[in-house]
């Protein structure tokens, strides 16, 4: 659904608040509807029949490209010039979350759902300027429309916008120091991202040292394998790595019972006013299952030997096209499970359950391209017993459970602070936004020419024109995609807020 309330109306309603946010401006600060300084060119509706992601063609801006930057969709047909977006142009997605960004991809066509912004001249209004406050305005439409399924942004509600017009020389002088502050925040939190990445990657390495035996302390005198009842050994040249004295390669079937879940039918609702734990593949997420979503009852769970198992039984997702399928956890409750999940009865040997988790994380990937199936690649019952396991005595066991959990403990640490540094960066940057849209950025100058100068200069150019602000169409075009009428012209300035009202007066400087 659209905004059933003017821009315009939204911004009196805030500047009238207590926390107009990134809606207030300076009291002595004009503002003009979008449509006054700038145009909007709405995308066009191309056919989806020549859309390809193999290169052929142009590259096409889709509303989820906006923000990233980047398209992976090509259009091979035909178009018209005026729908090419080139880099450096403002493009706004007007679906869903109400985007507005600087395009940085290569020469690409404007879809539909997508505009393009464009300043008529550069000596009333900075591009740059818009950009920064714009997006305040866009969120705060966003927030006001209701919505059943999409929300839409349409071009009416878009040219009413009424934006702050400060003095031409306050603006740049306002850009160039949000853009050496930001710059310099943009740094900060990429460095603390790969800090964050860091963390990640030295777990992971960690454990792969570990299941290899390096950075161990010997193992005693008489430590070995031999305590385990180990089946099958993998032959020399299948073995994954090689291993430290006393360790040997076997499987997860070769040590361990293997079950396959089974989901009660949804058509007896008897079946699921139960108290037994169930667990759903996707509630395998590396880590521990102590709580479940669903209960079934012991009449659902049938056999109770294969159906239900212990705590310290591990389970492996063997379903699932996004990160799901590989993952594993460790029961922490007597628990049964749908047909997506495994579950290996570890608890049931000596082994330590920890240990054969860590196993299951190293061999994650492995485990991902060991999947079989056409349009839905899932593991099965005989490639989760197939998987190789690097097992060492009981003693070396601990060893790597302790070292790792205590790494986790202290990376976990580390990444709560680096996450909580991070969200202050981000909301430094807001509170920089904060400052620019209210004049408190940089010093005012007596010397600029007055914003209410300005205005009267773009409102005499524009009448001089005789122009009426709209979105650009092509000819013999269909209609605006956009709204199903043409919008009608933006409010005029004399309707909003002006720097002398009482709203204004009682803003904070």
């Amino acid at each position: 659904m659209a905004l059933t309330v003017s821009p315009a109306e939204l911004v009196a309603k805030a500047e009238h608040s207590a926390r107009p946010g990134l809606l207030a401006r300076h009291p002595t600060w004009e503002r003009i509807p979008l449509g006054d300084v700038a145009d909007v060119l709405n995308g066009f509706a191309f056919k989806s029949h020549s859309f390809n992601h193999d290169g052929d063609g142009l590259p096409l801006i889709r509303i989820r490209d906006v923000e990233r930057g980047t398209t992976e969709t090509y259009y091979s047909g035909s178009y018209e010039p005026q729908y090419l977006i080139n880099p450096g142009d403002m493009v706004v997605g007007m679906d869903g979350d109400f985007r507005v960004s600087i395009w940085r991809g290569p020469t690409a066509l404007l879809n539909q759902r997508v505009c393009k912004i464009s300043i008529r001249d550069t000596k009333h209004y900075d591009q740059r300027f818009l950009l920064y406050v714009l997006q305040g305005y866009l969120d705060a439409i966003g927030t006001a429309t209701s919505s059943v399924t999409v929300k839409h942004l349409s071009s009416r509600s878009l040219l009413q916008i009424p934006l702050p017009l400060p003095p031409l020389q306050e603006q740049h002088r306002i850009v160039e120091a949000l853009e050496d502050h930001i710059s310099r925040l943009d740094a900060a939190q990429e460095a603390l991202r790969k800090s964050l990445s860091r963390t990640t990657h030295l777990r992971r390495s960690t454990i792969r040292r570990l299941l290899r035996g390096e950075g161990l302390p010997k193992p005693h005198d008489g430590d070995a394998v031999e305590e385990f009842n180990l089946g099958m050994q993998l032959p020399p040249h299948t073995q994954p790595w090689d291993l430290p004295s006393g360790w040997a390669w076997t499987t997860i079937g070769s040590l361990f019972r293997v079950y396959v879940g089974t989901t009660p039918s949804r058509k007896a609702p008897e079946l699921w006013s139960g108290s037994v734990p169930w667990v759903s593949s996707g509630e395998v997420n590396f880590g521990r299952i102590s709580s479940t979503r669903e209960h079934i009852s012991e009449a659902a769970v049938g056999n109770r030997d294969t159906r239900l198992h212990p705590p310290g039984t591990v389970m492996i997702a063997m379903i699932g096209e996004g990160k799901t399928r590989g993952q594993a956890s460790i029961l922490d409750i007597e628990a049964a499970h749908n047909q997506n999940c495994a579950s290996i009865r570890v608890s049931e040997t000596r082994v330590l359950p920890e240990y054969i988790y860590l196993v299951l994380e190293e061999r994650y990937q492995q485990s991902r391209k060991a999947s079989s199936g056409g349009n839905q690649p899932a593991l099965n019952k005989s490639k989760v017993e197939s998987i190789p396991v690097p097992l060492p005595p009981i003693s070396t066991q601990r060893q790597i459970v302790t070292v790792v959990e205590e790494f986790t403990r202290t990376s976990n640490r580390c990444r709560l602070e680096l996450e909580k540094t991070l969200a202050m960066a981000g909301q430094l940057k807001q509170a920089l936004f904060s400052r620019a849209v209210v004049g408190h950025l940089v010093r005012q100058d007596p010397s600029d020419e007055p914003a209410s100068i300005l205005l009267d200069r773009i409102l005499a150019k524009r009448e001089t024109q005789g122009s009426k602000s709209k979105p650009r169409r092509a000819p013999r075009r269909p209609r605006d995609t956009n709204s199903s009428t043409a919008p009608p012209p933006p409010p005029s300035p004399a309707s909003l807020p002006g720097p002398t009202t009482a709203v204004q007066q009682e803003l904070p400087l």
